[in-house]
């Protein structure tokens, strides 16, 4: 309920002061879905959060949690802490039960907002593992540009990409990880991103 309290208030206010528009929504599969976009600003959910009109669990460091009253306030906005140097069996179990409920799973694959002239940092592991172990499309996004205020920004959606029991272990997580990037990179290069 407070999901959709806050996702109603924000609405308006993020709308007009970080304006967005999103190309290939149509390619977000209705059911289980695993998210996967690009990580430039602390503004990044915000945005997936206005142009999204679905519940959506995302990985969020564990150190927004510390707080009390904000963790549980993250918490009721569907917000799954992760350690970014030691995933916890328990996150791992939050992730495969929302995704077992047919729900989205929002992650940043990067770990950490991207700060460096490289168009993505290397991706950690989960992404891959949430989507082998629960036959989840995953589906790759880009936002384009860092946000600014009254500045259109686009968010760019790819097709989804499926990955099943051959893409088990670190050999195979490797592999889907690369194949995740380039869909990624793939949709950069599509807009002129440099």
């Amino acid at each position: 309920m407070i999901f959709w309290i806050v996702k109603v208030i924000t609405f308006l206010p993020l709308t007009i002061f970080c304006p967005t528009r999103m190309l290939g929504k149509r390619n977000i599969p209705k059911g289980k879905v695993i998210v996967v976009c690009n990580h430039k600003s602390n503004m990044d959910y915000c945005y997936l959060f206005t142009k999204i009109w679905r519940k959506q669990f995302v990985l969020a460091k564990k150190e927004l949690f510390k707080n009390r009253p904000l963790g549980w306030f993250f918490k009721k906005c569907c917000g799954i802490p992760v350690d970014r140097n030691s995933v916890e069996i328990s996150t791992i179990k939050s992730c495969l039960n929302v995704l077992k409920q047919n729900k989205m799973l929002t992650i940043f694959p990067e770990g950490t907002r991207n700060k460096t002239d490289n168009k993505l940092l290397d991706f950690k592991a989960g992404t891959s593992v949430f989507a082998v172990k629960s036959s989840a499309p995953v589906v790759p996004m880009v936002i384009l540009k860092k946000p600014r205020l009254f500045h259109v920004n686009l968010i760019l959606v790819g097709k989804p990409l499926y990955f099943d029991s051959s893409f088990k272990g670190e050999e195979g997580q490797a592999r889907a990880n690369e194949i995740i990037k380039q869909s990624m990179l793939d949709l950069m290069a599509k807009y002129n991103l440099k």
